[in-house]
């Protein structure tokens, strides 16, 4: 499946891309994970945000964060993909398109991440490596992972 891919700063979101970005979050990290948090962090009028489309929905989603705001380095975060749409390798192709669109925006340097411990062997795929001990996230095992 050919995804249309979109990268906005939050200025540029249309209303209803905003809607299907917090639809999709809120589907995955709330409903699926059972995992009551606030969402809307005060961070991403700073970020841009990559969107993937199938046709015109939207299922798969990154928030590229610049250096500063969420750690000294630059980060990727919210990375979801809709459950409906999953094992299509879509998450793959998000991740690689994160990291690249990232490096192209916010210049060559480290990022960080914060990752649930489960999508370890995931992220490393991405050259991520282990940068701290586990520690609980709403309820959720994580760790910072590192890539150079």
């Amino acid at each position: 499946m050919q995804l249309n891919w979109r990268l906005k700063t939050f200025g540029e979101l249309s209303n209803y891309e905003l809607y299907d970005v917090l639809k999709l979050r809120s589907k995955v990290f709330v409903v699926e994970q059972n995992c009551v948090f606030l969402d809307m962090d005060d961070k991403d009028t700073k970020c841009l945000h990559l969107m993937g489309f199938a046709d015109s929905a939207l299922v798969a989603y990154s928030r590229l964060v610049p250096a500063g705001v969420s750690y000294k380095e630059m980060s990727i975060g919210r990375v979801v993909t809709d459950p409906d749409y999953r094992a299509k390798g879509m998450g793959m192709e998000l991740m690689e398109l994160s990291v690249e669109k990232a490096i192209e925006s916010y210049g060559t340097g480290p990022i960080r991440i914060g990752a649930q411990l489960y999508l370890k062997a995931f992220y490393e795929r991405f050259g991520f490596n282990i940068n701290s001990t586990e520690y609980i996230e709403d309820g959720i095992p994580h760790i910072e992972m590192l890539r150079l």
